[in-house]
Protein backbone atom coordinates (compact mmCIF):
# COMPACT_ATOMS: atom_id res chain seq x y z
CA UNK A 1 0.00 0.00 0.00
CA UNK A 2 1.53 3.14 -1.35
CA UNK A 3 0.88 6.73 0.58
CA UNK A 4 -1.36 8.97 -1.05
CA UNK A 5 0.00 12.19 -2.16
CA UNK A 6 -0.52 14.98 -0.21
CA UNK A 7 -1.68 18.40 -1.06
CA UNK A 8 -0.16 21.57 0.17
CA UNK A 9 -1.77 23.89 1.95
CA UNK A 10 -2.92 27.14 -0.04
CA UNK A 11 -0.30 29.72 0.13
CA UNK A 12 -0.97 33.68 0.57
CA UNK A 13 -0.44 35.69 -2.31
CA UNK A 14 3.04 36.50 -3.29
CA UNK A 15 4.28 40.00 -1.43
CA UNK A 16 2.19 43.08 -3.20
CA UNK A 17 -0.67 41.10 -4.81
CA UNK A 18 -3.85 42.15 -4.03
CA UNK A 19 -5.83 39.94 -1.79
CA UNK A 20 -9.04 38.45 -3.61
CA UNK A 21 -11.73 41.36 -4.40
CA UNK A 22 -14.49 39.70 -2.17
CA UNK A 23 -11.51 39.88 1.35
CA UNK A 24 -10.92 43.18 -0.06
CA UNK A 25 -14.31 44.94 -0.65
CA UNK A 26 -15.22 47.55 1.97
CA UNK A 27 -17.97 47.19 4.20
CA UNK A 28 -20.83 49.32 4.47
CA UNK A 29 -21.08 51.26 7.23
CA UNK A 30 -24.70 51.74 9.35
CA UNK A 31 -25.73 54.83 10.51
CA UNK A 32 -23.97 58.08 11.18
CA UNK A 33 -20.69 59.39 12.85
CA UNK A 34 -20.09 61.92 15.87
CA UNK A 35 -22.03 65.14 15.11
CA UNK A 36 -19.80 67.50 13.49
CA UNK A 37 -19.86 71.74 14.09
CA UNK A 38 -21.76 73.14 17.46
CA UNK A 39 -23.97 70.76 19.28
CA UNK A 40 -28.09 70.65 18.86
CA UNK A 41 -29.91 71.77 21.89
CA UNK A 42 -32.63 70.02 23.33
CA UNK A 43 -33.64 67.02 25.81
CA UNK A 44 -34.09 64.80 23.34
CA UNK A 45 -30.45 64.21 21.95
CA UNK A 46 -28.36 62.03 23.13
CA UNK A 47 -25.25 63.36 24.37
CA UNK A 48 -23.31 59.55 23.92
CA UNK A 49 -24.49 59.26 20.38
CA UNK A 50 -24.12 62.39 19.52
CA UNK A 51 -20.19 61.98 20.87
CA UNK A 52 -19.60 58.26 19.16
CA UNK A 53 -22.14 58.06 16.31
CA UNK A 54 -25.33 56.49 15.75
CA UNK A 55 -25.25 53.13 14.15
CA UNK A 56 -29.17 52.08 15.28
CA UNK A 57 -31.49 50.87 12.50
CA UNK A 58 -34.04 54.09 12.69
CA UNK A 59 -35.07 56.73 10.52
CA UNK A 60 -33.01 59.49 9.70
CA UNK A 61 -35.21 61.69 11.98
CA UNK A 62 -34.45 59.90 14.90
CA UNK A 63 -30.85 59.87 14.32
CA UNK A 64 -28.86 61.13 17.31
CA UNK A 65 -32.13 60.80 19.48
CA UNK A 66 -32.23 59.26 22.61
CA UNK A 67 -34.56 55.80 22.92
CA UNK A 68 -36.54 57.10 25.38
CA UNK A 69 -37.61 59.80 23.09
CA UNK A 70 -38.29 58.29 20.24
CA UNK A 71 -40.84 55.63 22.09
CA UNK A 72 -42.73 59.11 23.35
CA UNK A 73 -42.66 60.71 19.83
CA UNK A 74 -43.99 57.24 18.53
CA UNK A 75 -46.84 57.14 21.22
CA UNK A 76 -48.07 60.66 20.29
CA UNK A 77 -49.17 59.22 17.18
CA UNK A 78 -49.77 55.42 17.12
CA UNK A 79 -52.78 54.34 15.25
CA UNK A 80 -55.82 52.24 16.65
CA UNK A 81 -55.08 48.88 15.95
CA UNK A 82 -53.15 46.08 17.62
CA UNK A 83 -51.67 43.10 16.68
CA UNK A 84 -52.02 39.63 18.85
CA UNK A 85 -50.19 36.35 17.72
CA UNK A 86 -50.45 33.17 19.42
CA UNK A 87 -47.36 31.62 20.60
CA UNK A 88 -47.96 27.88 21.81
CA UNK A 89 -44.84 26.18 20.09
CA UNK A 90 -42.19 28.79 20.47
CA UNK A 91 -43.04 30.61 16.82
CA UNK A 92 -40.37 31.83 14.61
CA UNK A 93 -42.78 34.32 13.07
CA UNK A 94 -43.34 36.47 15.77
CA UNK A 95 -40.08 38.38 15.64
CA UNK A 96 -41.21 39.27 11.86
CA UNK A 97 -45.12 40.16 13.27
CA UNK A 98 -43.26 42.79 15.59
CA UNK A 99 -40.99 44.58 13.38
CA UNK A 100 -43.90 44.84 10.73
CA UNK A 101 -46.08 46.24 13.58
CA UNK A 102 -43.22 48.74 14.76
CA UNK A 103 -43.35 49.56 10.18
CA UNK A 104 -47.18 50.16 10.37
CA UNK A 105 -47.08 51.86 14.02
CA UNK A 106 -49.59 49.46 15.83
CA UNK A 107 -50.80 50.62 19.38
CA UNK A 108 -49.12 47.23 20.84
CA UNK A 109 -48.18 43.83 20.13
CA UNK A 110 -49.91 41.25 22.09
CA UNK A 111 -48.36 38.05 22.82
CA UNK A 112 -50.90 34.76 23.60
CA UNK A 113 -49.54 31.97 25.16
CA UNK A 114 -45.48 31.48 26.05
CA UNK A 115 -44.14 34.54 27.31
CA UNK A 116 -41.00 33.70 25.75
CA UNK A 117 -40.50 34.43 22.00
CA UNK A 118 -37.77 34.32 19.26
CA UNK A 119 -36.80 38.22 19.05
CA UNK A 120 -34.25 37.60 16.13
CA UNK A 121 -37.11 38.69 12.89
CA UNK A 122 -37.74 41.69 15.08
CA UNK A 123 -34.30 43.46 14.30
CA UNK A 124 -34.50 45.37 17.52
CA UNK A 125 -37.75 46.73 16.67
CA UNK A 126 -39.07 45.79 19.68
CA UNK A 127 -37.06 48.40 22.05
CA UNK A 128 -39.54 50.57 20.13
CA UNK A 129 -43.00 48.36 19.83
CA UNK A 130 -44.87 48.02 23.33
CA UNK A 131 -45.43 44.48 23.77
CA UNK A 132 -48.25 42.72 25.90
CA UNK A 133 -47.90 39.32 27.47
CA UNK A 134 -51.21 37.16 27.97
CA UNK A 135 -50.83 33.78 29.48
CA UNK A 136 -54.07 32.66 28.43
CA UNK A 137 -56.87 33.08 25.77
CA UNK A 138 -59.31 33.83 28.53
CA UNK A 139 -56.72 36.63 29.42
CA UNK A 140 -56.64 37.96 26.11
CA UNK A 141 -59.78 38.12 25.60
CA UNK A 142 -60.91 39.85 28.76
CA UNK A 143 -58.15 42.49 28.10
CA UNK A 144 -59.58 43.12 24.74
CA UNK A 145 -63.39 43.43 25.37
CA UNK A 146 -62.59 45.30 28.59
CA UNK A 147 -60.73 48.36 26.29
CA UNK A 148 -63.02 48.15 23.85
CA UNK A 149 -61.55 46.60 20.99
CA UNK A 150 -63.10 44.31 17.91
CA UNK A 151 -61.15 40.76 17.87
CA UNK A 152 -60.55 39.83 14.04
CA UNK A 153 -59.17 36.76 13.81
CA UNK A 154 -56.88 36.41 10.61
CA UNK A 155 -57.30 32.20 9.62
CA UNK A 156 -59.42 30.28 6.66
CA UNK A 157 -62.24 28.59 8.61
CA UNK A 158 -65.60 28.05 7.13
CA UNK A 159 -67.24 31.33 8.31
CA UNK A 160 -64.46 33.22 7.02
CA UNK A 161 -65.19 35.88 5.18
CA UNK A 162 -62.53 37.92 2.60
CA UNK A 163 -59.91 40.49 4.28
CA UNK A 164 -60.61 42.56 0.88
CA UNK A 165 -63.95 43.48 1.56
CA UNK A 166 -64.36 43.66 4.76
CA UNK A 167 -64.99 47.37 6.50
CA UNK A 168 -62.33 46.99 8.99
CA UNK A 169 -62.97 48.13 12.63
CA UNK A 170 -60.91 51.43 13.44
CA UNK A 171 -60.48 49.94 17.41
CA UNK A 172 -59.63 46.32 17.19
CA UNK A 173 -56.54 44.23 17.37
CA UNK A 174 -56.25 41.67 14.30
CA UNK A 175 -54.94 38.18 15.94
CA UNK A 176 -52.99 35.80 13.97
CA UNK A 177 -52.61 31.98 15.13
CA UNK A 178 -49.38 29.70 15.21
CA UNK A 179 -47.75 28.85 11.63
CA UNK A 180 -49.59 25.38 10.58
CA UNK A 181 -52.45 24.98 13.10
CA UNK A 182 -53.62 28.44 12.45
CA UNK A 183 -56.03 29.82 15.27
CA UNK A 184 -57.51 28.22 18.30
CA UNK A 185 -60.69 27.71 19.01
CA UNK A 186 -61.02 29.61 21.26
CA UNK A 187 -59.87 32.30 19.75
CA UNK A 188 -62.03 31.90 16.65
CA UNK A 189 -65.03 31.61 18.96
CA UNK A 190 -64.25 35.17 20.67
CA UNK A 191 -63.66 36.78 17.67
CA UNK A 192 -66.57 38.77 15.93
CA UNK A 193 -64.68 38.13 12.63
CA UNK A 194 -62.64 35.43 10.98
CA UNK A 195 -60.81 37.11 7.73
CA UNK A 196 -59.40 35.33 5.31
CA UNK A 197 -56.73 36.61 2.54
CA UNK A 198 -57.35 36.11 -1.26
CA UNK A 199 -54.88 33.34 -3.15
CA UNK A 200 -54.71 32.49 -6.54
CA UNK A 201 -51.98 30.01 -6.70
CA UNK A 202 -52.09 26.44 -5.62
CA UNK A 203 -51.15 26.69 -2.21
CA UNK A 204 -54.17 26.50 0.81
CA UNK A 205 -52.39 29.05 2.85
CA UNK A 206 -49.56 31.80 3.19
CA UNK A 207 -46.66 32.19 6.08
CA UNK A 208 -48.19 33.81 9.24
CA UNK A 209 -45.49 36.82 8.73
CA UNK A 210 -46.58 37.61 5.53
CA UNK A 211 -50.82 37.18 6.45
CA UNK A 212 -50.04 39.87 9.16
CA UNK A 213 -48.04 42.55 6.93
CA UNK A 214 -50.94 42.28 4.49
CA UNK A 215 -53.74 42.38 7.18
CA UNK A 216 -51.65 45.30 9.06
CA UNK A 217 -51.79 47.42 5.49
CA UNK A 218 -55.31 46.90 4.64
CA UNK A 219 -56.13 48.75 8.07
CA UNK A 220 -53.66 51.33 7.12
CA UNK A 221 -55.63 51.82 3.95
CA UNK A 222 -58.80 51.94 5.14
CA UNK A 223 -58.02 54.44 8.60
CA UNK A 224 -55.05 56.60 6.97
CA UNK A 225 -55.76 56.81 2.90
CA UNK A 226 -59.20 56.43 3.52
CA UNK A 227 -59.49 53.46 0.74
CA UNK A 228 -62.60 51.62 1.18
CA UNK A 229 -61.80 48.71 -1.04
Amino acid sequence: MTDQPQTPPPSDPPSGEAAPEEDSAPKAEVGVGPWEGELPEGDHWDPDLLADGDRRNVLDKYRYWKHEAIVAELDSRRHNFHVAIENWQHDLNIGTVVRTANAFLAKEVHIIGRRRWNRRGAMVTDRYQHVRHHPTVADFVEWAQGEGLAIIGIDIFPDSVPLETYELPKDCVLVFGQEGPGLTPEVHEAAVATLSIEQFGSTRSINAASAAAIAMHAWVRRHVFNQLT
